[in-house]
């Protein structure tokens, strides 16, 4: 491969060198076998469909307190259930039983849980084909099935 860049302005050349030979010693890296996948209930997707089965409160880890509004939801692709974060003030109430939501990964490290919310790793961003953002600021209405 040869000598590494060396210089001042060479930061970027050595992140891309990194890049490109981070794994090359162990290709048994979950990420290149995708074992993840075996045990991701999107399965690999960005987003998923779903209905709402219950809403549970939980109780976060140790220095925060109170109750995340959360609900659990089984996918319609595969039948798996997961608990859901239901985000934004007053986000729970546009959220019922038997409702089609779709849901996505919350954005925390290495496939895990974000903030104070222990084995929650995933969050509802519609609603009934509608964004729950916009029916929390009034922008649209929740249409009835």
């Amino acid at each position: 491969m040869g000598n590494k860049t060396r210089g001042l302005f060479n930061g970027r050349m050595l992140l891309k060198r990194k890049a490109r030979v981070r794994f090359s010693k162990n290709r048994s890296h979950p990420h290149f076998l995708g074992t993840w996948k075996k045990y991701d209930p999107l399965e690999g997707a960005p987003q998923a469909r779903g209905i709402v089965l219950e809403k549970v409160e939980i109780t976060p880890k140790k220095p925060s307190s109170g109750k995340r509004k959360s609900c659990k939801v089984q996918l319609t692709k595969n039948g798996k259930m997961l608990t859901a974060y239901i985000p934004f003030n007053k986000g729970v109430s546009f959220v019922d039983e038997h409702n089609d939501v779709v849901v996505e990964r919350i954005g925390g490290a290495q496939k895990g849980a974000r903030g104070d919310l222990p084995g929650v790793k995933f969050r509802i961003t519609k609603v009934n084909g509608i964004a729950l953002k916009e029916l929390v600021k009034g922008r649209k209405q929740k249409p009835m099935r």
